[in-house]
């Protein structure tokens, strides 16, 4: 009975779409098999009839049938039986004839009943045939295993046999777990699979399995539980599709893309898997970087052979300083060492290549390594940040003239993790336009009036609140997300100083941009786009660079020509933080600049040092002679307003004229 349930239960997609209502009884009378439409025709669900009497026969006729039953059961001739009243759950009587035929399967004896509708009369047979193809279906098509309840196998077709090598002697009665490797991962599948299937679920998955010798070979498994009449599976059974090629192919495929070839060591890709699998099971580990110092001088002073002995010895040189550890090359002279040794024992590695020097062509090689040293859980907590820790740390030694192996200190940690964070959280606000224009006004000098604002970026998170400009703009640099925000400032300003000019207001509008933005071929065609789009007249724009940007954009010709095509188009150029940069006064000439911005540092002490005073009326009196206009900037008090108008400046910004403020601010300051 075993069998006919776990037969059913696996073609039972199959045999519900019998469009004719059957069932399969045991020698008993006890319902074992109820399909789809015998659930339609006569009301009763499953769960309502297996393991139970039939619930509709009327049961005065019952004592009728008990001869016939007997006949039926040690027969192997088709019966049918005229027309019987059978009373569905709703209380309708149906005179349905029914077809019956028993067989047998493992010992035991079953009766196949089909009821014959009217309209399906000429099908007696034909769902016993259909049951029976399918059987056979699956035995020809899966190896299969029948298993009891309590892990013993009671059953194994002839695929089974063949490919496992076992024979019925040797595995029946047998332990379900006897199939599996006897290595720690083959119990642990193993006892996922049974608990899965005690739980009454199906399990499915690729899984290692052994033969009678043995060997090793991969099947597709699925295991399925099997109900009779209780509440629990009574038997289970497996169908197995056996991918041992597949798994071979698959495996040398994983070699090729996750091991370099030139050491052997797994590449990055494996090692980002490593890492994580070890970060989900908790383990507590040092994430080693290393970096061979002057590796391409090196390359230069020998062959290319000399190159390959250097990846080479190296290579085992770390195999055998760090034995037991986990090893990646992940870039050309870039390799990850995961141990659990402590930082002591890691930076006495440079001591051992000291003391096993590399030698090509009977020479030593100069070689020196960089190193940064990053814990897991306690300095960072993803393999992403413990990249990032671990080269953050060799910059540092680099920078230091390298040849040594350190680790950040708890602040650059937490300064590291706060960057990561600020970087999540600028995507979301880039999304949901989340930052925030303030504008800061500046004063012409000689009218007295508010002739320009400069539009400031402002950024309040929710989650990490409010993130000032000079910890965003570097991170937005760095990731390349300055050329969104700049996007976002360029569109923003643009349509406040088109609203303030259809209300009579033509204040210009200065923007912020970064040499990044304007080495994208398009930036010409974008601003013109949104100055377009939003109405805003071209010269109402300005846009401020950096003496960096000036710098950079004198060795690009592109950047040159795209400015003088803004500048033709009335847009102007201001010249920003003059005097803090890399003053050169070939840029002066090469760019397209029509004003310059006196940094703030000189402004601070403009009244109290004579040095800051000459060298502030140089600054303003060398502007004048390129004729470009000269603002001051951090402007604080009145006395440094009246030096800066005595010196000839054109115009000032700072809180002495009002702190960067709302839009609407700006009309009511005005």
């Amino acid at each position: 009975m075993n069998d006919i349930q776990t037969i059913f239960q696996a073609a039972n997609p199959v045999l519900n779409q019998t469009p004719y209502p059957m069932m399969i009884l045991n020698s008993e009378g006890l319902v074992v098999v109820w399909n789809r439409q015998a659930e339609k025709t006569f009301g009763y669900k499953q769960e309502e009839v297996i393991g139970n009497f039939t619930p509709f026969i009327e049961k005065e006729r019952t004592n009728l049938y008990k001869e016939l039953w007997q006949e039926i059961i040690h027969s192997t001739e088709l019966f049918q039986l005229e027309p019987i009243a059978v009373h569905t759950k709703s209380g309708e009587i149906l005179n349905i004839p029914i077809t019956f035929k028993s067989f047998t399967i493992d010992n035991s004896r079953l009766i196949f009943c089909q009821f014959i509708m009217a309209s399906s009369e000429q099908k007696k047979i034909g769902s016993f045939n259909e049951f029976s193809s399918i059987r056979e279906g699956l035995e020809s098509s899966f190896m299969m295993l029948s298993i009891d309840n309590e892990g013993l196998i009671t059953y194994a077709n002839d695929l089974f046999l063949k490919y496992s090598n076992w024979t019925p002697k040797r595995i029946i009665g047998k332990s379900f777990w006897k199939m599996f490797p006897e290595q720690s991962d083959g119990t642990t599948i193993a006892d996922t699979i049974w608990g899965e299937l005690t739980k009454g679920k199906i399990w499915k998955g690729e899984v290692e399995k052994i033969t009678k010798d043995g060997q090793s070979y991969w099947v597709d498994l699925t295991a399925i539980p099997i109900y009779t009449s209780s509440q629990t599976p009574s038997s289970f059974i497996t169908l197995e599709n056996n991918i041992t090629e597949k798994k071979i192919l698959q495996n040398r495929l994983e070699k090729i893309a996750y091991i370099d070839h030139e050491t052997g060591l797994m590449n990055r890709y494996r090692l980002e898997q490593i890492v994580n699998e070890m970060i989900a099971e908790n383990h507590h580990f040092s994430f080693v970087y290393f970096s061979i110092d002057q590796f391409y001088s090196l390359k230069e002073l020998y062959n290319n052979q000399a190159e390959k002995v250097l990846l080479q010895e190296f290579t085992q040189r770390m195999k055998m300083f760090f034995q037991d550890s986990s090893m990646a090359r992940i870039n050309t002279n870039e390799f990850v060492v995961i141990t659990p040794l402590g930082e002591w024992f890691i930076q006495g590695f440079l001591s051992y290549l000291e003391q096993h020097p590399i030698y090509v062509n009977g020479r030593v090689l100069p070689l020196s390594i960089s190193g940064g040293i990053t814990k897991y859980p306690d300095d960072q907590v993803s393999f992403t940040h413990l990249m990032k820790a671990s080269h953050a740390a060799i910059q540092k030694v680099q920078a230091e003239g390298g040849g040594n192996i350190v680790s950040l200190s708890k602040a650059d940690h937490k300064a590291l993790h706060t960057k990561s964070v600020i970087e999540k959280r600028l995507l979301v606000a880039l999304d949901k336009k989340d930052l925030k224009v303030l504008y800061q006004p500046q004063l012409d000098l000689k009218s007295g009036r508010i002739t320009t604002v400069e539009a400031l970026v402002r950024w309040d998170d929710e989650e990490i609140g409010s993130v000032p400009p000079d910890i965003l703009i570097p991170i937005a640099e760095e990731t390349g997300l300055i050329n969104d925000i700049g996007s976002f400032m360029l569109e923003q300003a643009c349509q406040q100083a088109a609203e303030w000019h259809k209300k009579g207001i033509d204040l210009k509008v200065s923007i912020n941009s970064s040499v990044r933005e304007f080495r994208d071929k398009n930036m010409v065609k974008q601003i013109r786009k949104i100055l377009e789009e939003t109405g805003c007249p071209t010269e109402l724009l300005r846009i401020e660079i950096t003496e960096k940007f000036a710098l950079e954009a004198e060795a690009e010709a592109s950047i040159i020509q795209q400015m003088k095509q803004l500048q033709n188009d009335g847009i102007v150029f201001v010249l920003d933080d003059f005097g803090t940069g890399y003053a050169s006064f070939r840029y002066m000439q090469l760019l397209p600049l029509s004003q310059l911005k006196i940094d703030q540092a000189f402004i601070s002490s403009i009244q109290y040092q004579p040095k800051s005073q000459k060298l502030i009326q140089g600054i303003i009196h060398f502007g004048k002679s390129l004729n470009m206009r000269v603002l001051a900037e951090g402007v604080e008090t009145q006395e440094q307003q009246d030096i800066l108008t005595e010196f000839g400046c054109d115009a000032i910004q700072g809180f002495h004229v009002s702190r960067p403020i709302e839009a609407s601010e700006v009309v009511k300051l005005l």
